[in-house]
């Protein structure tokens, strides 16, 4: 069933996510590789980017050792631009356990020179296409903050319903006064039937 998609052999199914190269006409995703620092470090030093994110800006060092980190951990994918051979953003794609519910947690953060062009929305259905017809996965989801009105309709373009709507529910950095800055959240899902219904089906009529 992997006929488009270029398998490097040798690894067990968990780890084979981030050795499939997954693509569109404008970008391909990939494994990450420790000399993606300077390219990260480009998007991820910025406030913006990191704003809802939980870690805060990234210097070029930190950079350079989170490329060699995410270089071996397989729920992390590097976006690239095709024409330019860049590295624009990531995604983020993990099982949630129990394994047998066969979830996985989308996320996903990019070099702000790029927003607004569609890459994000590209990204994010190249990875719900590959979640639920080469991984038969049940559900995918994600979350985001309520403040985070980009996220938000990014996920609903791409077909995910809003399940909930969590008050204060978590925290990521602390205030002046050293109390926790508690932030809203929503967590948005889709479930593989209702992909297929508005996908696949749709492209058969």
């Amino acid at each position: 069933m992997r006929k488009n998609l270029d398998v490097l052999f040798g690894y067990n199914e968990r780890e084979i996510i981030l050795k499939i190269a997954l693509e569109t006409n404008r970008i391909y995703l990939r494994s990450f590789r420790s000399s993606d620092g300077m390219s990260m470090h480009e998007y991820l030093s910025l406030e913006r980017v990191v704003r809802y994110e939980p870690y805060s800006e990234m210097s070029l060092i930190e950079c350079t050792r989170e490329a060699k980190r995410r270089s071996n951990d397989p729920s992390f994918y590097a976006v690239i631009q095709k024409e330019t051979n860049k590295l624009i953003g990531s995604i983020y794609f993990h099982q949630q356990q129990p394994y047998k519910f066969r979830t996985y947690e989308l996320g996903y953060v990019f070099n702000p020179a790029y927003w607004n062009m569609g890459y994000a929305t590209e990204a994010a259905e190249l990875i719900l296409k590959y979640g639920f017809l080469e991984l038969d996965l049940h559900r995918i989801i994600a979350n985001c903050n309520q403040e985070n009105e980009r996220s938000v309709k990014l996920l609903e373009r791409i077909g995910m319903r809003r399940e909930s709507s969590s008050k204060k529910d978590v925290f990521f950095r602390y205030l002046g006064s050293g109390e926790p800055n508690w932030v809203n959240s929503y967590m948005y899902a889709i479930l593989k039937e209702d992909y297929i219904q508005t996908n696949v089906d749709k492209s058969t009529t």
